[in-house]
């Protein structure tokens, strides 16, 4: 199963099971409409998105998104990503341990910890660049242009959680068309 992250106007949609609104607030849709308003830029950027998983296991884009987004505290694109995770088989035991994968490295494979170090040093590059430990440590378990994708896909989350949060997307409202 491929997705895409395609953010679009939210909703006001109930809670599943809850009868609830996920949105109590009501402040879903109260900022710009990003796919409407720059429409070219936004297809460009599911363009960008889909090109950067190419060839990457399913698993661990999903893992890179929901670490990406854990460190972005971006809500919506965390529950978006959590839950494309358990459709495409990730089980709760690892999709709980993702946060916390350095105390719970027995959850991952050497590869996806150096994917998920890799997620972390390129999201936070602010803090401290990229440490070489880090890119050395990505550079040794995967090929040159798997390697490229990775970084891609790291890229691509980064920017959807910044357009996710920057026009105030609410979690629980994952409006892709399928």
């Amino acid at each position: 199963m491929t997705t895409t992250n395609t953010i679009e106007t939210a909703t006001t949609t109930p809670a599943a099971g809850t009868g609830a609104a996920v949105d109590p607030a009501g402040t879903a849709g109260t900022r710009l409409d990003f796919a409407k308003s720059a429409p070219k830029v936004f297809r460009s950027l599911i363009g960008f998105d889909a090109a950067a998983r190419e060839g990457l296991a399913p698993a661990l884009v999903e893992l890179i998104q929901i670490r990406a987004s854990h460190l972005n505290h971006c809500a919506y694109c965390l529950h978006m990503h959590t839950n494309d995770a358990r459709k495409a088989g990730e089980s709760e035991d690892r999709l709980h341990m993702v946060a916390v994968w350095r105390e719970a490295r027995h959850f991952f494979t050497p590869k996806e910890q150096a994917a998920l170090a890799l997620t972390e040093a390129v999201t936070r590059v602010a803090d401290a660049g990229v440490p070489d430990e880090a890119y050395e440590e990505a550079a040794a378990h995967f090929e040159e242009t798997e390697l490229a994708h990775v970084l891609a896909l790291i890229l691509a989350i980064n920017t959807w959680n910044r357009v996710a949060l920057a026009t105030g997307k609410v979690a629980g409202t994952d409006e892709r068309r399928r």
